[in-house]
């Protein structure tokens, strides 16, 4: 039942949610595997112990060979829907955001947008206001809107960096010359830390990424003053 209502149930957007609940329904049916040997153990121990293993034996290797192919089949199935679904959210996006990874700050280039281009330092302690972290927050925030397609495209203009918001379990290299593909939707307003995940340089610790989502009218307010 929960295989199907993964099937039919699901909409068109991909989120971070559809993974923890495949995750989740991963762990149940791993559960289940596991219940399900030790029961089988425990009853051919006692068939063992009571001599009547031959009695029972066909019927033994019958829910041996079937109980694998349904447990299979209810993994097939979710996946692969979560795959088709990952690869029809790519193929639409309302906005676009292009991420270079520099030594050692981000830079953020919105390409539906004429000349909405900035680059992202991590603040100074003494810049810091009350309410913001230390070593985290920047200057310059990648602001973007929630319920909207969004397309992150990462490169770097020098060595290798990571784009990684952990909160979101994003991690995407940013690699010179080659253009890493996140296509995502917000579903709530917040602001999302993360930093660079690649030993790129001496100050590799100090170049934080934080991504602030808010709703569709500030960010159409946000991007005629920036």
């Amino acid at each position: 039942m929960l295989s199907l209502w993964l099937f039919f149930g699901w909409g068109v957007l991909f989120s971070l949610e559809e993974l923890n609940t495949f995750h989740s329904y991963g762990c149940s049916l791993f559960l289940m595997v596991l219940v399900f040997v030790l029961l089988m153990l425990f009853f051919l121990i006692q068939m063992v112990l009571s001599q009547k293993l031959l009695l029972f034996y066909k019927e033994v290797e019958f829910y041996c060979c079937l109980l694998p192919v349904l447990i299979l089949l209810g993994q097939m199935i979710p996946s692969l829907v979560l795959l088709w679904k990952m690869n029809y959210f790519y193929l639409s996006s309302s906005l676009t955001v292009k991420v270079i990874g520099h030594q050692w700050y981000w830079s953020y280039d919105y390409s539906d947008f004429e000349n909405l281009e900035f680059d992202s330092y991590m603040k100074s302690v003494d810049s810091l206001l009350l309410s913001e972290s230390r070593l985290l927050d920047v200057d310059n925030r990648c602001v973007v809107p929630t319920e909207v397609n969004i397309r992150f495209c990462i490169t770097s203009a020098d060595v290798i960096h990571a784009w990684t918001l952990s909160s979101l379990s994003f991690k995407l290299d940013a690699m010179s010359g080659i253009l890493s593909i996140l296509n995502y939707n917000f579903p709530l307003v917040g602001v999302y830390y993360g930093q660079c995940s690649e030993i790129c340089g001496a100050n590799h610790s100090f170049m934080p990424i934080v991504v602030e989502v808010t709703l569709f009218e500030l960010f159409k307010s946000w991007c005629l003053l920036i």
